[in-house]
C-alpha cells in the first residue's frame, strides 16, 4: 500500500510552516520550560520538570509524524486531475437517494480536511465510498445510522 498523500500547494505549505516553526520556535519555548522547572530543585521531586519532559517527548513525536507525512506528501496539479471520476481535489455533488438532499464536498487529504468547508478527507467514510464514482454511480455509504445511498450528480475542479 503507498503512503504517498496529495495535497494542495497551499496545504503542502502550511503543514511545512507548522513544521518549522515546531522544531525552532516550539523546540526553544520547551527548552526554556525544562531550564526553569529545573532551576526549581530537586529534580526526582520536581512535578514541574517531569511535565516539561513529558511534553517535549509529545512535541518530538509530532515533529517525527509532521516530517513522516511531509516525506510522502506530493503536490497534485490541478491538470492531472481526471474529471471523469471522483478523485483528491474534485468537488462533487451528490444526492442522498432517501431524502433526497443534495451537498456539495471537495475531497482532500487527511490534513487539509475541514468540514466547515465542505472539505472531506479521501480517508472518511464518505471519501472512500465516493472515490472511482462517476456521474450517475450510486455510493453506498457505511454509517453509524446505516447504510446509506448517494447519487453522484456532478464532478467539478477545485474548491466549492
Amino acid at each position: 500500500m503507498s503512503k504517498l498523500s496529495y495535497y494542495s500547494q497551499e496545504g503542502l505549505t502550511k503543514l511545512k510552516d507548522e513544521l518549522s516553526f515546531l522544531k525552532t520556535r516550539g523546540r526553544s519555548d520547551m527548552a526554556k520550560q525544562i531550564a526553569e522547572a529545573r532551576d526549581k530543585g530537586d529534580l526526582s521531586e520536581n512535578a514541574e520538570y517531569d511535565a516539561a519532559k513529558d511534553a517535549q517527548g509529545l512535541l518530538e513525536l509530532k515533529i517525527s509524524k509532521l516530517e513522516e507525512v511531509l516525506s510522502h506528501a506530493r503536490v497534485l496539479d490541478e491538470n492531472d486531475v481526471d474529471l471523469s471520476k471522483v478523485s483528491v481535489f474534485t468537488c462533487v455533488k451528490i444526492k442522498n437517494t432517501a431524502n433526497k438532499a443534495e451537498i456539495k464536498y471537495t475531497l482532500v487529504s487527511e490534513e487539509e480536511a475541514n468540514l466547515k468547508e465542505n472539505k472531506i478527507s479521501v480517508k472518511s467514510p464518505i471519501g472512500q465510498g465516493l472515490l472511482g464514482k462517476k456521474v450517475g454511480d450510486i455510493a453506498e455509504i457505511k454509517a453509524p445510522a446505516g447504510m446509506v445511498k448517494f447519487e453522484v450528480l456532478e464532478i467539478t475542479m477545485g474548491v466549492i
